[in-house]
């Protein structure tokens, strides 16, 4: 019998997966519900199709995320996919991570890349400039794509909707003071694990030690989801403090009052959430004794169904 949680349930309805449980790949399949053979045809390895009622709990899971973030003050924002080379330096992904990168040939000749996070031009969108203490903290949130390579995972959560290429979440981005940064980080955690916790999926918060913590974050807070395919935890959402490591390099400054001199601001980002892996939860804890899915209560007004049959139909 699999090994279930009992850290932060939530109020939905999880209560494990029945017996005959399947992973999420089986039962997507079996259920007509995602298509990993054309995807291959269309685009390769590492990337998928879903169809149906599993294509319309995706984009509800994006509705109730972005309805959500405006519940909790965050601005949406529709930004670019490609950005220039300097936008992912500014934000730190360059060069450190540039072998997980797309890039293309833009206008003159210039390099664009399409865009690994929604953090990258929600955090570049101020740059060189010095905004006024009444805008801090700005909240920023955006669904996008987003596109890595994902270089040196070969074998790692290849199978499914666990690490592709090409994935969907709605990020969260603050540009804040820095007095009250970390408080704001424990705040933007409480927004990506307040989802989970609507949505009763059993989650934990792990502070990464400074071993795993990334070069441009001063603290980190990973949200992990319980995935009884893979009988663990798996991270869902990280949240993260940067301090001034990005504002340094976007200079992005706010003034106190009239006349003071101009200040770096400090930059959070999270995941608010990843879409791919929350559905997969959702289908991996959901299951019902006859192979269809439960909706949780809180997604079914987005969704405008409260289950997926064994067959795939939305009821």
């Amino acid at each position: 019998m699999l090994d279930q949680p009992s850290q932060h349930r939530g109020e939905g309805q999880f209560a494990g997966p029945p017996l005959d449980f399947q992973e999420h790949l089986k039962r997507l399949e079996a259920a007509g519900l995602l298509d990993v053979e054309r995807a291959a045809k269309l685009s390769g390895s590492r990337f998928s199709v879903l169809r149906g009622a599993g294509a319309r709990l995706s984009r509800a899971l994006v509705q109730f995320f972005l309805d959500r973030a405006a519940r909790n003050g965050y601005t949406e924002i529709n930004p670019p996919l490609l950005v220039a080379r300097e936008t992912m330096w500014s934000t730190g992904q360059l060069s450190k991570f540039a072998d997980q990168m797309y890039a293309v040939e833009g206008d003159e000749g210039n390099e664009l890349y399409l865009i690994p996070t929604a953090e990258v031009p929600l955090t570049a969108m101020h740059r060189d400039e010095i905004l006024d203490a009444a805008a801090i903290p700005t909240q920023y949130a955006a669904y996008t794509p987003c596109f890595r390579k994902e270089a040196g995972a070969a074998g790692r959560d290849t199978r499914g909707l666990v690490r592709q290429h090409q994935f969907e979440k709605v990020e969260l981005v603050w540009l804040t003071a820095p007095e009250r940064s970390f408080d704001d980080l424990e705040t933007l955690t409480a927004n990506a694990t307040g989802l989970l916790e609507e949505l009763g999926l059993a989650h934990r918060v792990m502070l990464l030690c400074a071993g795993d913590t990334g070069f441009n974050s001063a603290k980190t807070f990973d949200v992990e989801v319980w995935l009884p395919g893979a009988n663990a935890y798996r991270e869902i959402s990280s949240c993260s403090d940067c301090t001034d490591f990005q504002a340094r390099r976007t200079n992005i400054r706010f003034r106190r009052e009239a006349g003071a001199k101009p200040e770096l601001v400090h930059t959070l980002n999270g995941s608010g959430l990843a879409v791919g892996r929350t559905l997969l939860a959702i289908v991996e804890n959901y299951q019902r004794a006859d192979g269809g899915i439960a909706i949780p209560a809180a997604l079914q007004p987005f969704a405008g169904f409260a289950a997926i049959e064994p067959d795939g139909r939305a009821r």
